[in-house]
């Protein structure tokens, strides 16, 4: 070897060490952040956010985008959400400086009671068919949201939806396993099998699906808002599939619908203000979470060790516990929202937590299951934000599709109660406890509009979402994606965890007692969640998406 070249090999080596000392990321994040300038959607599939994007780039804002990622939405993941859904928003107005909440939920139909049911044999709320239907409420929301906030009008922000569902998508890994898996639950209803079941069988990954039926459901909103389907063809045909189950939907149950404007409720933590949506909905257990949380120093025992998950986990049984207790639809009864909300009551609640022990019996009881629901969330040039959930509870909801429409019925009502005396107990006109929730937090001008899916593991998934961002300092798509626990019941010790968290992890939780089930990566018994900030001091904004579903943060292009 020459001595140049010797020189030059040294040099390299020298260099490459500079490089690799310097340049490394050693990390445990996944993906990076999506940082712009300008508006960013983050989608549960790539084609709705770009659907989205394209609202924006088109001179739209973030209501534009949100709807046109959610009716995209619809088309390629029907297990989880469409026209036939409920639909839960939080939108922040830049130029205000204000939050809005939209309950579009739908309600039970006038001659759906519990003595109707129970004289059908029933002593349960059905689950599935045509009895867990309520009205569906995303449409009218969606006109709700753009008559208010939007700058553009249904045939332009329902044109790329419509335009996909003629000409057809290429079927997701994700929603091909969902899509396999509910096959026999689709064959149970003949709408429902000759929407989804080309060929009597579910499409695979890679396969061109085409829904022309919804297409023209589509186009029948886009040219009549609204009214074409609480007061036209899609309500008619509804009604008559209703009819045709035994079911009590009436078309005055759709006219008279109307989703509604509430206020979103808070707490803080730690410096920070969190929104969720008030009942029916869930939020308000995330909220006594984090107040519950907030009396450990969690910062102090670290990120996924044993201490901090027990503090997390306890604290979502005391919540839950309340929650299903004494929430339901406010419309109904009197609900104590602002003392389970109120920090003396938490720290009351926070003494019941043992540091060394899982209690087994908070309150026995049994969880409705159900996580089939979407989440997506926008932000455009200016700084509006929105936060939107779509569902139809189960996989494929009801299993109940009308003839023609090209969209299955949620099973929204399957979360009533027949006991009376509860506060979530079935009635005519009124709304189920929901587990659907968006969620929205700030600090200074910092805002961030956040959600994860997944039926009962949303409010817990949200608090431990909060937490990673205020007590670890990680960026909203660090935050994501770190291992999560969930408890898919209110009674017992059972908990389920990624292993993802450290090793010794396991063993200190079975320790204190909790009896714990391990998944492997990123898993969606752990729901998916998006999330966009808006850096309002630099103008900047910032977009995640969970790697637990085949989703995407798209930035849009500079004009």
């Amino acid at each position: 070897m020459t001595l140049i070249s010797a020189i030059v090999l040294v040099m390299c080596m020298t260099d490459g060490v500079f490089i690799s000392e310097a340049g490394a990321q050693d990390r445990n994040q996944g993906r990076s952040m999506v940082i712009s300038r300008h508006g960013i959607v983050a989608a549960e599939s790539p084609l709705a956010a770009q659907a989205g994007v394209q609202m924006l780039e088109r001179g739209g804002n973030a209501v534009d985008a949100a709807i046109a990622a959610n009716a995209m939405m619809g088309l390629v993941a029907p297990m989880s959400n469409g026209i036939g859904g409920d639909l839960f928003v939080i939108y922040y107005d830049a130029k205000s400086g204000k939050l809005y909440g939209l309950n579009a939920s739908g309600w039970a139909p006038a001659g759906l009671t519990i003595d109707f049911l129970k004289n059908q044999g029933l002593r349960d709320m059905p689950k599935a068919g045509i009895q867990s239907v309520t009205v569906p409420g995303a449409v009218d929301g969606w006109q709700k949201l753009l008559d208010r906030f939007g700058k553009k009008k249904f045939p332009e922000v329902l044109a790329p939806a419509i335009k996909a569902a003629d000409e057809g998508f290429p079927v997701t890994e994700w929603t091909a396993g969902i899509w396999q898996a509910n096959a026999d639950f689709l064959r149970g209803n003949t709408a429902a099998a000759q929407a989804y079941l080309p060929d009597n069988r579910a499409p695979v990954v890679g396969q061109i699906f085409r829904n022309p039926d919804l297409a023209r459901s589509l186009r029948l909103i886009a040219q009549g808002g609204r009214d074409a389907y609480y007061k036209g063809e899609i309500a008619k045909h509804i009604v008559e599939a209703s009819k045709r189950h035994g079911g009590t939907l009436a078309e005055k149950d759709f006219a008279e619908y109307s989703s509604e404007w509430i206020d979103p409720i808070s707490t803080t933590y730690r410096g920070w203000r969190v929104y969720e949506l008030p009942p029916n909905s869930q939020g308000l257990a995330a909220l006594e979470m984090l107040n519950i949380m907030e009396t450990f120093p969690l910062d102090k025992t670290g990120l996924n060790t044993a201490a901090t998950l027990h503090t997390m986990i306890e604290a979502k049984k005391l919540a839950y516990a309340d929650l299903v207790r004494y929430i339901g639809d406010p419309k109904f009864s009197t609900l104590p929202v602002s003392q389970l909300l109120s920090k003396d009551f938490a720290a009351t609640r926070a003494k019941q937590i043992d540091p060394n022990k899982a209690n087994c019996n908070v309150v026995p009881g049994s969880l409705l299951r159900g996580s089939s629901t979407i989440y997506l969330s926008a932000v455009d040039r200016d700084g509006n934000m929105v936060s939107l959930i779509q569902s139809n509870y189960s996989d494929f909801g009801s299993g109940v599709a009308a003839e023609g429409t090209g969209f299955i019925l949620h099973n929204r009502g399957g979360l009533f109660t027949l006991d009376a005396t509860s506060p979530n107990a079935l009635a005519p006109r009124k709304r189920p406890l929901s587990t659907i929730i968006p969620a929205f937090m700030e600090k200074g001008n910092t805002r961030i509009a956040f959600g994860i899916m997944g039926g009962w593991n949303q409010s817990q998934a949200h608090a431990q979402y909060v937490s990673h961002i205020v007590d670890f300092n990680q960026n909203i798509q660090a935050a994501m994606e770190t291992a999560r626990f969930t408890k898919l019941s209110f009674g017992g010790c059972d908990v389920q965890l990624e292993n993802r968290v450290p090793g010794n992890v396991r063993a200190e939780l079975e320790a204190k007692g909790h009896v714990v089930q391990m998944h492997n990566g990123y898993s969606n018994t752990f729901g998916g969640g998006q999330a966009v900030m808006r850096d309002f001091d630099k103008g900047v904004n910032y977009g995640a998406s969970d790697p637990r579903k085949d989703g995407a943060a798209v930035p849009e292009l500079p004009n």
